[in-house]
């Protein structure tokens, strides 16, 4: 489990990647911001539990989570219609804000697959070169390169993500990685739990 860094160390970081003119082909590389800044959830949206995961990209727990409980409670509990889980950004550094970034300017389909290989090769990409090795990684799910430039240079987006962690921090109260809010029940749930207990705190029994 990971505590949460200074948001205004993530914000004094500035843009990921150094401001640069951009070209014609970045410039247009973008989904709308509005689309980039929505809701990534799977399951319907008329389950009757809503879950949200708060969850830092370079946060080992989380990886953790998404490796050992993540496939289990996609297939016995979302793809039944059982749970709602949304995805919610809490990055604690500058390469988890990066990743976060990227994903979002994927088709929304593809996030949450991009996610899974991002905590699935954590170790590979998350301390060290982690530009380097992200650009590789969002090459695989088929992000341009233009489009790659575009994400982390793009100040709206960024602001965005960081968004997303503050209301976190304000309204849900999260302080570390990966915090679940289930049914929006507060406090919220921390570390990487396993099926048995994220099961018993939407209501299922085990």
């Amino acid at each position: 489990m990971h505590h949460r860094r200074s948001l205004l160390y993530l914000v004094a970081a500035g843009a990921v990647v150094a401001a640069a003119p951009r070209t014609r082909a970045q410039s247009h590389a973008l989904p709308p911001l509005e689309d980039m800044l929505a809701e990534r959830a799977v399951g319907p949206a008329d389950a009757p539990v809503t879950v949200i995961e708060y969850s830092s990209l370079s946060c080992p727990a989380c990886a953790t989570f998404h490796r050992d409980t993540w496939p289990r409670v996609r297939s016995q509990l979302v793809e039944p219609g059982r749970v709602r889980h949304v995805f919610a950004d809490f990055p604690l550094d500058q390469a988890a804000l990066a990743a976060a970034m990227l994903a979002r300017a994927l088709p929304a389909e593809h996030y949450e697959p991009f996610v899974s290989m991002l905590f699935a090769s954590q170790s590979r990409w998350a301390h060290r070169n982690f530009l380097e090795e992200l650009a590789k990684l969002a090459a695989l799910a088929g992000m341009s390169r233009d489009t790659f430039q575009a994400a982390l240079r793009s100040a709206e987006l960024q602001r965005g993500v960081l968004e997303i962690r503050l209301r976190g921090e304000q309204e849900h109260k999260v302080t570390s990685t990966p915090t679940f809010v289930f049914g929006g029940r507060l406090p919220g749930v921390s570390g990487a739990i396993g099926f048995d207990r994220y099961a018993r705190e939407v209501g299922l029994p085990v």
